[in-house]
């Protein structure tokens, strides 16, 4: 029982160093990451779909999604 009693006094003592420790030992809190700069959108004349505009790829006519859609779109447009 003494045991008991002395296992429980000592993490008393424990917990209450932990909770008056300095709140400055501990590490500041991080900033926030900033946000990625918004980007216009632009849909792909081919398939439709939408990307940031600086992955598009422009073309006759407009943008697309990758050199394959482009040559698609200009070959059945016959320019």
């Amino acid at each position: 029982m003494k045991y008991l009693i002395l296992i429980a006094v000592v993490l008393g003592v424990l917990w209450l160093m932990r909770s008056l420790r300095k709140p400055s030992a501990a590490e500041p809190p991080q900033k926030p990451a900033t946000p990625p700069k918004q980007e216009e959108m632009v849909t792909c004349l081919q398939c439709g779909v939408h990307m940031p505009r600086s992955e598009a790829l422009p073309g006759r006519g407009g943008v697309f999604c990758g050199e394959a859609h482009r040559t698609a779109f200009e070959s059945n447009r016959g320019d």
